[in-house]
């Protein structure tokens, strides 16, 4: 319904333009026919276009949105290559990847879960912090000491010990 009462109102609209604005609206618009016509996925817009995209913004108030259906990229190639351009240069001063952490602090990380077994990655942490050392959890689960075998049962374990009690149980 909106597009009726809007193709309605365009038209009331356009009886009260003026012949010169209402030919070079036609224009505009023939000429975009005219490159949709000569592509036929993805329209690709010549430099000679976009000579008419200002030109139909002159003409007055039908003639802005001439340009609406295509594709901003084109468009926009400049302030994607400006975007580029400018993160390349911030990425460049620095030095890239993750702040090397030092040996002593690695090998206190070992020593504590090498002495402490049944602390996990979050406890060692927070006894890191108590000592002042502010450590990620991923750094502090990547040099920790695992142990050979589980402290506790596994779920296959617990199960098969169950079902051999509940056997006897049983009989």
């Amino acid at each position: 319904m909106p597009a009726v009462v809007y193709a309605f109102l365009s038209t009331l609209g356009a009886l009260f333009r003026s012949q010169l604005s209402l030919r070079v609206e036609n224009g505009a618009l023939r000429h975009q026919l005219a490159v949709y016509q000569r592509t036929v996925k993805r329209p690709r817009i010549r430099p000679e276009d976009r000579v008419c995209g200002p030109g139909c913004r002159v003409a007055g108030q039908g003639g802005g949105n001439c340009w609406s259906s295509f594709s901003r990229r084109p468009l926009s190639r400049g302030k994607r290559k400006r975007f580029r351009d400018h993160w390349a240069r911030v990425s460049k001063a620095g030095k890239s990847g993750r702040p090397s952490m030092s040996e002593e602090i690695r090998e206190l990380i070992r020593k504590i879960s090498g002495a402490n077994p049944l602390w996990g990655t979050p406890r060692i942490v927070g006894e890191l912090r108590k000592l002042g050392i502010k450590v990620a959890k991923s750094t502090v689960d990547k040099y920790r000491v695992r142990s050979r075998k589980p402290p506790s049962p596994t779920w296959k374990r617990s199960c098969r010990i169950m079902s051999k009690t509940l056997c006897r149980l049983i009989s």
